[in-house]
């Protein structure tokens, strides 16, 4: 009765919740599919009322008036670890930043620029059981470290959340306030590959070997390496980010994780999206664990396991080997996330490897993917000292400890052909490999 009693005590109505936020004060919020719905939503009522708040997201799901409205400028300000759509779309009018950053560090080195400082925090969790604990279930990256830090912890209880294991315990007990919407779940459908994805992932495929761990990202490459891995065995789990196809993957007895040198027999995250069958799946499954991305994204934790394949995705590669991912040219596109944390912790790995896999070409054919230098102001998300294996559907580029030139002829062979012949003329020309007798 008593915990009861405390859960009662502490459940505010939405409006009520948001009307306890000042003028100056910071919020830090749930990311993905663990954002606060009611509480965003709710703070566009009060939000003109005040003046200088700010917020900490990352990768927003939905459009939100309190970030979307050019008549909150002055009033409401969005710090960002990793852009969406409704980001880039607001981005010129000035009341958005990226936050650079690698994600095993995000929330750790934002607290530093604070001096440990985070006002309010909004979270998302399930109802509590019955010892009084609640399951923060779609998001650790940076939830529980934001909660703790925070000075006042707003938790809004949503009862369509899956119940999830790991780091992800919290008791009623260290939450100031709760709010109750139980609002679908936002879902992220599978995409289905295009023939080219599916070169690329027949390419990636044959560089996973039964036995190894795997991160994938999500989106139709990642789709294509799914089907062409149905007769690996014993392949495990340790990512960032679980997504339905590696419950097809579970489903179809390819992943059990038996043979995985770090958390044997479980399948290890930071975050969950996709769509009802992949929360069907991790609700109280007690060989899944989500543990915070300080965690599971840190590169020497990655390392750990043997055989640690990573595969991201990038929007362009030059003849140095260094990977954007996250912009284009001066245009912020999205975010590092965890890409250089994982790339990094694939090639610690023993026997593990690094991979960044993307399109030869953008904008139908108009535009190489692999180009002599990066676009003007691109951001680079994996240094060349970095690069291991680049894929398209021309083939792989293995490029770890290779020279430039070696480098770019690798490249070359990789891009489409009818930009071949242009990325080497322009190299000579711009001095980076000039033309030799060898």
């Amino acid at each position: 009765m008593e915990k009861a009693r405390t859960y009662q005590e502490k459940t505010l109505t939405l409006a009520e919740a948001a009307g306890l936020i000042k003028s100056g004060q910071t919020i830090g919020v749930g990311i993905a599919g663990a954002e606060p719905v009611g509480l965003l939503t709710e703070m566009a009522n009060h939000a003109l009322n005040l003046e200088n708040v700010h917020f900490w997201t990352c990768l927003p799901m939905r459009v939100y008036d309190v970030f979307a409205r050019s008549e909150m400028a002055g009033h409401v300000f969005n710090e960002n670890w990793f852009y969406s759509p409704s980001d880039r779309h607001v981005h010129h009018e000035g009341r958005v930043s990226y936050i650079p950053n690698n994600l095993h560090r995000a929330a750790a080195d934002k607290l530093y620029a604070t001096k440990g400082k985070l006002d309010v925090c909004f979270a998302t969790a399930t109802p509590p059981n019955a010892e009084g604990y609640m399951s923060l279930s779609l998001g650790l990256i940076v939830q529980k470290d934001l909660l703790e830090a925070a000075d006042l912890k707003i938790v809004e209880i949503n009862q369509n959340l899956p119940w999830t294991n790991g780091d992800t315990l919290v008791h009623v007990s260290e939450i100031d306030y709760l709010v109750e919407n139980h609002v679908p779940l936002v879902e992220l459908p599978s995409a289905p590959p295009s023939d080219l994805e599916k070169e690329i992932g027949g390419y990636i495929a044959e560089l996973i070997e039964d036995g190894s761990t795997l991160q994938l990202g999500i989106g139709g490459i990642p789709n294509a390496i799914t089907a062409f891995i149905m007769d690996r065995h014993d392949l495990g789990i340790h990512t960032e980010m679980i997504v339905d196809g590696m419950v097809d993957l579970v489903e179809a007895g390819v992943v059990t994780n038996r043979k995985k040198t770090l958390h044997p027999g479980k399948i290890i995250g930071a975050f969950a999206l996709g769509t009802q069958k992949l929360y069907d799946f991790l609700d109280h499954n007690e060989d899944v664990e989500l543990y915070r991305g300080r965690y599971t994204n840190d590169p020497y934790v990655i390392a750990k396991n043997n055989q640690m394949i990573s595969v991201n995705t990038a929007l362009q590669v030059d003849i140095l080997g260094q990977v954007c991912s996250q912009s284009i040219g001066t245009r912020q596109f999205s975010g590092t996330g965890g890409q250089l944390d994982t790339h990094r912790g694939a090639q610690m790995s023993s026997g593990g490897r690094g991979i960044i896999a993307l399109r030869s070409t953008a904008k139908n054919g108009c535009i190489s993917t692999i180009i002599p230098t990066l676009a003007p102001g691109a951001a680079v998300t994996v240094p060349s000292q970095d690069v291991d294996t680049i894929i398209t559907e021309y083939g792989v580029a293995e490029l770890r400890g290779r020279c430039v030139k070696d480098r770019m002829e690798a490249l070359v062979r990789i891009a489409h052909p009818n930009y071949r012949d242009w990325i080497r003329d322009e190299a000579q020309r711009l001095g980076i490999v000039p033309k030799t007798q060898f």
